[in-house]
């Protein structure tokens, strides 16, 4: 099964090393989003079975695909230089890592998300 692993990042050096590491661990990525707008859109119009998601998007904060993929059942993970005591409630339970992070640290978690299906 192909597992098609959306990314929402501004930080091109940052989603472009992500998108390469994930593409040798054997994941599909569609297009990077580093926008909100761009991850709904991308979210409409592909089938995603998990994501990365960056909290804070050049001062926007991605909550509103964060409900996104809740509403779909697509687990994910935040990113964020901020730590997870900023998070408002409702998305205190989702996975969290603090940046900077090395990518290997990631993996472990992108493959728990999604222990009922195969990973690559």
């Amino acid at each position: 099964m192909e597992l098609r692993v959306l990314i929402v990042e501004d930080e091109f050096l940052i989603a472009s090393m992500l998108e390469a590491h994930l593409v040798r661990l054997g994941y599909t990525v569609p297009p990077i989003a580093a926008t909100v707008e761009e991850a709904l859109s991308i979210l409409e119009q592909n089938e995603i079975h998990l994501a990365v998601v960056d909290i804070n998007l050049a001062g926007t904060a991605s909550y509103p695909v964060a409900d996104a993929l809740k509403a779909r059942s697509i687990p994910f993970v935040f990113t964020t230089g901020y730590g997870q005591s900023g998070l408002p409630e409702p998305y205190r339970a989702f996975p969290i890592v603090q940046k900077p992070y090395r990518i290997s640290r990631l993996e472990p978690i992108l493959r728990g998300l999604l222990p009922e299906v195969s990973t690559p």
